[in-house]
Formats: C-alpha cells, structure tokens, sequence
C-alpha cells in the first residue's frame, strides 16, 4: 500500500537551465529508532505538496518506507532519498533508519550531505542511537537543527530533551520556540524570534493554525528565552555583539544572518519542538531548513585523494562548469535495473556521457539520470554541482566510489565501512535456488557495504555476514520472498578473531631438491602482537643481502595471505606485526616462491609458540528498564558475562539506563528474555565496540566447536 506522488506541473523540479544553489538545501533527517523520522518525513512531503494523502508508519504505508519489511515491522530499513519544493526552494532529503543494526545507511547519508535534522522523542530524550548518530554527524562536519518530535506524549518535557542534548550530547542547543502546554495539552508553539504564537486546532490539518499573541502567562518565560537566544545569537558576530553590548538590539534579519552563521560554523543547534503526528510544528521546520541549513556552496569542501588514499591538498569546488567529481553513496536495485545514487560534488553530468571510474579504473556509460521521488522518478537531461540524483545503467561502480571526468580524473575520499561481527551458513536445496541465490546476493552486497557473502570452500557453504542479529534476519527475509530463494539457514555465528600474546624470534629455511633446480629459502623473523587496529603490519631490517629485496615482498605476501586462518579454530588472526630479520638464499635455487612459502611454513611454525588466544566480539548494549525490573535486568546482564558501566535514571519518569558491555555471544535472543523479565516493557539496542579476549572454557568451547565442523566437513 503506497501513497500517491503527485507532481507540481506548475513548479517543475530539474530545469535544464542553471541552478540556483541559494535555493538548494541536501538535507537528511536522522534519530534513534522509533522517534519519528519517518512520520516527520510524510509531514514535509504533505506541506511541500510531493503527497496528497500522509501514509502512516503504523499503518504501513509511509512514502518513504515503501520495502515490504519496513512496512510490516514499522522501521526504516534502507535509507530513502525524496525531492520536494518549499517556499522556492528545492529539498533534497534523505529519510534514514533509526536500528543500530542499519547504521550504515546513516553514515553513508551524513557523507553526502550539507545539513541535517535530528528528530528526539520528547519522552525518550537522547538515546543510544542518538549518540551514534550525532557523532556521526559531528565526524561528517554536517550542520543540523534539532527537532523535538512526539510532545504530545505522555512524559513528554521539552526543557528536559533540551538539557540532555546540553549534557549528553555535549551539544550547544539554541532553543528557538517553546511550547504551548504539554502532553495531551500541547497546542502549539511560542516563536521566540518573532515573539508570536503558533496555535493549531485541526490535529489532522497542518494548515489549520493561526498566528497569534504570546499567551500572557508564558510572557517572562518567552521574554527570558529570547534574550538567552540573541546572546548565544550575537556572540558569533563582533559588530552585532559589540552593538548589542552598547544597547542596540538587532533586528530579526541580523539574528538570522547571525544564526545561520552559527549553525553552519555548527557553534550551536537550532532546536525547535512540536509532534509531526498531530502536524504542529513541521512549517517552523522547514523556514528553519532554509533560513539555517547550508546550501551546497556553504557546506565543507570534500578533500581529493590520489589512489593510494593519501590527500592531494585539492578540494571538489562545487562549481558546475569545472570538471565532473561524483560520489557514488549508494546502490540500489529496483524493476527497472540497478540505481546510482550520487553527490554531483563538482562539474556537470548528462545522459549519454561517459564517465570514469577511478577504484576500478574503467569508464562507464550513464543511460540515464532520474531524481527519485521516493519510489517514483523523474527523468533528467542532466545534473550539476550540489544536485543529488540517481544514475541508471553503471554497471561496475559501488558504494563510495568516485566517478569523474576522464580527462580530468580525481578520486573524493572514500567511504570506510566497519566489519561485520556476526555471521549464518545458508545452502540451497537445488541448482535452480543456487543460480537465483547467486543473482540475488550480488545485487545485495552492492546495495550494502556492510553486508559481506563469502563461500567456504571445504564444505561449500555460503555464510552471510552482517552487523546484528536484525540486519541478516532483513537479509534471508529479502532472499526469499523478493527474490524466491528456497533455503536452509544455520543458527547464527560469532565473528571471532584469533591473536598471538607473546612475541617469538624464530627461523624457518625452505629446502627442496628433486632433480632440476631447487627451491631454497631461509628466514629468520620475529612475530608479535600488533598494535590495537593495526591488523597486519610487516617489516624487513635485513642489512647486507642476505635476503636480497625483491624477496621482501614474496615474504609479506607469504603472511598476509595465512593470517586469514589462525592455529586455534581457523578464524583470522588480528593485529599482528612481523619483521624479517634475517636469512639467506641460494643464487640459482632461490625465488618468490620459495620465500613465499617458506613464510606460509613459518607462520604455521611460529604461531602456536606466540600462547595465541580466542578473541571476541564485545557490544556496547544500552538497555531502558522500569526501576522493579532493575535488580533482574543487571543480574541477567552479569550472567551474560557483562560489566555494567553505568546505570543513570531514566530520563521520563519511572526507570533506569543501563550502559553494559556484553559479549556478543551471550546475546543471542536477548529481546526475547528482556521482555519476559520486564513485561514487555524493556528496550534495548546494541553495536559493536571491540574484540576482547575470551575466558579459557569459552576459548575451548569455540576451538572444540571448530574441530567438530572441521570432523563433519570431513566425513
């Protein structure tokens, strides 16, 4: 069930005649799940004219959420790009989820973008998701203002969502309204800028609102929160501040300037409130998107890298007459081919052209360039600098890749995607299934960096690896009901890591005579722990020749290519340093290969004599429980092998936050126990935080667990 989009005939979007970057805002509206993202979405679409009729998210038929799983599960999955006009200017928005399970799909969003909104439950306040996100957005240098969604809440406080993001967040709010009674009470808002009052009578028309006086008992509350604005407002400006010290209030117009400074310098958030659900407070939003947000020419400069991603010190102008710099930020599959969706940073792109692409080298023909109205799509002749549009017909170009002029090439700094800490075995019962599994899986590791397919090649089976038990559940769910894939699916597994704990010198030579020229290597070499994130890292100090150096890379490559299986239980070795020494050769029998092998003997040697350990994901895991359901709650936590970090009152009301860490492998069905401990009541999210090393009976329960698989692969 989806809503009509319905063009504007009279205000076409796309001209073929020069933009107006003034008048564009990219914009993308971000928050913890279940804070209202998506209906304030639907409010903005209605507003601007884009919709006729507001879909519901619990109806399951919001614009912006139209894959089949969004709309059962009432949650934003992958992020949805819409194009709408209001007041003359043109909004590129980009809806995106709220899970931790699907932060991917934000922080590829925040990278292309100029401005952002971040939507807080009025009840809620600041949640985890919250945090990840806006460190997201501070990392992506984007601008926001803030809006506190859901007031007519039970619970819901203004004042005190406006205090958390002050403490919590570490942000500087600059409250711009206040609100109009609370809860059920809440009827509108005090525009402290104007000094007027936005009253709503009709909670199902956005339109049905009058403008009106300050209500007299909110008048020395307005009045104290208007002087704190214009001193947070001025102090961005010395001419303004100094007027303003010797008694010159300034007018709305240089406040403006003023804040919109602000706000682009990101010294402060202009936070405004209401509740998109009953349409108060969503047109404030968008004068605020317009008058505060950046256009694509104020926002920060994308630095250029050269191949090895080293920066060149250029910057991707946003000028559409110099050469063509895009960003591809991601992929899509619907009925009609695969979709491009790009950031024209710099230059122009038109239907027809050829572009190059710079990771893989290769040119590409761009069929056509759409602007994507949701699920719906209008057809363009081209695009300039600072647009956002899809491009069909790209055959080979991914996520984060940067397409450019041929003549001109130059790659924009790439997007890094985290690894995936969990993982399940699917197999096919038929060669039928295991071609549409084959096609499907293609298409869905290009939509999603952070979604990874490998093949294991003693049993044949294919393991999917993702970020949460939610993002691969969505996974086989898109497998066979969009694609019709028919498949058995294992029980989830652990991503573990393997690590030496101590270093070993050691030497290993390489000797093979069987008539002919041999092979002849020897190495003497020291392995160690590497520092924390490093991976592998290799070294050579050999002095004099005795290795001579274009064996040098023969010995790395010996290393790096074994680090994919540790000693203990096969899984991938982490952080590990190893530094060639010394050794000798053999002028007729040595070569690449006898050192690379004799590396790949070494590192079989060596390994076992470094104690290595098991090592574990550990989740950052934030649980909301009553105060009755407390003492049960971090008892369980414990009993997963969690340490409480914190335990802070809940901020609405009745309740506590529990910060933890938790091994990921104790977590497995985790929403289930919670809500048979709390009632129902209970909520939590989790990410990844890091690998940490395992207890010794879990250690030799997971190597007993790799040794059984490596028996039953043998049979």
């Amino acid at each position: 069930m989806f809503c009509t989009i319905h063009h504007r005939v009279e205000r076409p979007i796309g001209t073929s005649k020069m933009t107006d970057l003034s008048k564009c805002r990219n914009i993308g509206i971000f928050a913890h799940v279940d804070a209202g993202k998506t209906t304030t979405s639907e409010r903005i679409l209605k507003l601007t004219g884009m919709i006729h009729k507001i879909g519901e998210v619990h109806d399951g038929a919001a614009t912006t959420d139209f894959m089949e799983q969004e709309q059962e599960r009432g949650i934003t999955i992958q992020s949805a790009a819409v194009t709408c006009q209001w007041k003359d200017y043109k909004f590129n928005i980009i809806d995106t989820p709220g899970h931790v399970d699907f932060t991917i799909e934000v922080y590829r969003s925040l990278k292309v973008l100029d401005g952002g909104i971040g939507v807080f439950c009025g009840s809620g306040g600041v949640e985890p998701q919250s945090e990840t996100n806006w460190r997201y957005a501070n990392n992506s240098k984007v601008s926001r203002i803030i809006f506190v969604n859901k007031l007519d809440r039970v619970g819901a406080n203004f004042y005190r969502v406006v205090d958390q993001i002050e403490n919590v967040l570490g942000a500087n709010p600059l409250v711009m309204v206040l609100p109009i009674g609370e809860e059920s009470e809440f009827t509108g808002l005090v525009d402290l800028l104007t000094e007027k009052a936005w009253i709503w009578s009709d909670p199902n028309d956005p339109t049905s609102y009058e403008i009106t006086d300050i209500p007299a008992d909110m008048a020395d509350k307005a009045a104290e929160y208007r002087e704190q604005l214009i001193e947070k407002a001025v102090e961005v400006d010395d001419d303004v501040m100094e007027k303003y010290l010797e008694g010159e209030m300034p007018d709305i117009d240089t406040l403006k300037k003023c804040i919109r400074k602000g706000t682009i310098d990101m010294t402060f958030f202009p936070t405004y409130c209401g509740t998109a659900f009953k349409n108060k407070g969503i047109q404030l939003i968008l004068d605020a998107v317009i008058d505060y947000l950046p256009d694509p020419t104020e926002a920060p400069l994308q630095p250029e890298v050269d191949l090895e991603g080293n920066e060149t010190g250029k910057m991707a102008e946003i000028d559409p007459s110099i050469p063509l710099r895009a960003l591809a930020f991601k992929i899509t599959e619907d009925k009609y081919g695969a979709l491009t969706f790009s950031r024209i940073y710099s230059g122009t792109v038109e239907k027809g052209m050829t572009v190059l692409n710079t990771y893989t080298g290769k040119t590409e023909r761009i069929g056509r360039i759409v602007r994507m109205q949701a699920e719906d799509r209008e057809e363009l002749d081209k695009a300039e600098a600072g647009d956002i549009v899809a491009l069909v017909g790209l055959k080979n170009t991914q996520t984060g890749h940067t397409l450019c002029d041929p003549k001109d090439p130059a790659t924009l700094e790439p997007m890094v995607f985290p690894d995936p800490v969990i993982s399940i075995a699917i197999s096919v019962k038929d060669k039928a299934n295991a071609e549409k599994l084959s096609i499907a899986l293609n298409k869905m590791t290009k939509e999603d960096p952070s979604f990874r397919v490998e093949t294991d090649e003693e049993s044949g089976e294919t393991i999917l690896k993702g970020m949460g038990e939610l993002h691969l559940d969505i996974k086989v769910d898109i497998l066979k009901r969009t694609y019709g894939v028919e498949a058995d699916i294992g029980k989830p597994q652990v991503a573990y890591r393997e690590a030496v704990t101590t270093p070993v010198s050691d030497t290993y030579t390489h000797k093979k005579q069987s008539g002919g020229s041999g092979q002849f290597a020897k190495i003497d070499y020291t392995l160690e722990p590497g520092e924390k994130g490093t991976g592998f890292t290799f070294e050579s100090k050999v002095v004099g020749g005795n290795v001579p150096k274009e064996y040098w890379p023969a010995v790395e490559k010996g290393f790096k290519t074994s680090i994919d299986k540790g000693v203990l239980a096969g899984y991938p070795m982490d952080d590990i340093k190893v530094t060639l020494e010394d050794g000798a050769f053999h002028a007729v029998d040595s070569s690449a290969m006898a050192f690379e092998i004799a590396a790949k003997a070494a590192y079989r040697q060596s390994v076992p004599k470094g104690n290595p350990e098991i090592l574990e994901p550990v989740m950052k895991v934030d649980v909301f429980v009553g105060d009755e359901n407390m003492g049960d709650v971090i008892g369980d936590l414990n009993r997963r092998r969690g340490i409480i970090l914190s335990q802070e009152p809940q901020t609405s009301g009745n309740g506590v936050h529990i910060k933890a860490h938790c091994p990921l492998s104790e977590m497995f069905g985790y929403i289930g126990d919670l809500r048979t401990m709390t009632s129902g009541r209970g909520q939590f999210s989790m990410e990844f935080d890091h690998y940490a090393s395992t207890p010794r009976n879990v250690s030799d329960d997971v190597i007993a667990a790799a040794k059984k698989r490596e028996e039953e692969k043998n049979k």
